[in-house]
């Protein structure tokens, strides 16, 4: 099943830019609808005056209490920040991905390096690996995961020839595997039923980590850099979708643009998983939509796809946050509960269409 089959099925409308602005219109009222709502809610007013206050310079009116002012500018800005980060780096990396190997069930766990990065928090939560980091010995860890995961990819995919896309998915797949066995033996192997928890929770995604430090910058900067970098590269994957023999013709080595791709993906996943964990189908759902709405040119489905999936994921810290407040689901339940049925209408679109 390749992502050609999906761009040939969707026509690209001829008038782009009105989803664009629907989706930033609904992207900030997302961020709003983030900030506002939670086990303390802050009126939208309130919540725009203290962005004023602190982002324009606006003197404040005395209108706002102390304590809501932390909760706006402290714990939740940074925490909607992130999520509208790690929803664009998602989408978009599932997007390439699908190009990548040619996959419209592709998403960016598919190469395993989501499975590194649960092993290097495994190992961080449970064990202390790192501990002497402080508050970055979680992120770093994962991220270390990431990277010998992506590097047991790139060796295992290149080995006894040309890097193509269906060695890619077998190297990730099998990468995957191995790292999350991996991953249960050290949970099962320590003492700490707290521990367990922890990196149970961690592994359905939680954007609980997010402050007003150096980690928020870094995976707003990876994933912006990312997405630049694929959005230039838009036209080599639209090449690459349509298949090795076509980006010959155009001169493009796909062997050549698979590594340079797997590189960018896997340094913005492995961030992204870093700092927020596991989040599933997010990379698999948007780029559909996506296409749905903008066509398969990357070039003009990249950006909707990036706003898409902000949008998406803020949408959705929302629900985990207050649906069973004062706790707090992983963020990757309430995807998966609105990806799955998603995915399900796609293997029914696919089999009326060849049927």
């Amino acid at each position: 099943m390749e992502a050609s089959g999906v761009e040939g099925t969707w026509q690209r409308p001829r008038v782009v830019w009105p989803w664009y602005a629907g989706v930033a219109v609904a992207l900030v009222l997302a961020v709003i609808g983030g900030v506002s709502f939670g086990s303390v809610s802050v009126p939208p007013g309130t919540v725009l005056s203290i962005f004023g206050h602190h982002l324009l310079g606006v003197p404040g009116d005395g209108s706002w209490s102390g304590a809501e002012e932390s909760i706006v500018w402290n714990v939740r800005l940074p925490r909607v920040i992130l999520g509208a980060a790690v929803g664009a780096g998602l989408a978009i990396c599932g997007a390439t991905l699908q190009a990548m190997v040619r996959n419209v069930l592709a998403d960016p766990y598919l190469l395993g390096i989501s499975s590194g990065a649960s092993t290097g928090a495994a190992a961080a939560i449970l064990f202390g690996v790192a501990g002497g980091l402080g508050a970055y010995a979680l992120p770093l860890s994962a991220f270390t995961g990431a990277l010998v995961a992506a590097t047991g990819v790139y060796a295992l995919a290149r080995s006894g020839g040309r890097m193509t896309s269906i060695r890619l998915v077998m190297a990730g797949v099998a990468i995957g595997y191995v790292l999350s066995a991996t991953t249960s033996i050290l949970v099962f192997s320590s003492d700490s039923p707290e521990g367990s928890r922890s990196v149970m929770f961690w592994l359905l995604g939680s954007l609980a980590l997010a402050q007003w430090n150096a980690t928020v910058i870094v995976v707003v900067l990876v994933v912006l850099l990312s997405a630049g970098i694929l959005f230039l590269w838009g036209r080599k994957l639209d090449a690459l979708s349509i298949g090795d023999d076509t980006a010959l013709t155009l001169g493009i080595a796909p062997g050549r643009l698979r590594v340079q791709l797997l590189f960018v993906v896997s340094l913005c996943i492995g961030t992204i998983v870093a700092t927020s964990g596991s989040i599933g189908f997010v990379g698999l759902v948007i780029p559909h939509l996506a296409r749905r709405f903008a066509g398969a040119v990357h070039r003009r489905m990249l950006p909707l796809t990036g706003l898409l999936g902000a949008t998406f994921l803020v949408a959705a810290d929302v629900i985990a946050r207050t649906v069973w407040s004062p706790r707090e689901l992983p963020i990757g339940i309430v995807t998966a509960l609105v990806g799955a049925p998603f995915l399900i209408l796609l293997v029914r679109r696919f089999h009326a269409s060849s049927s």
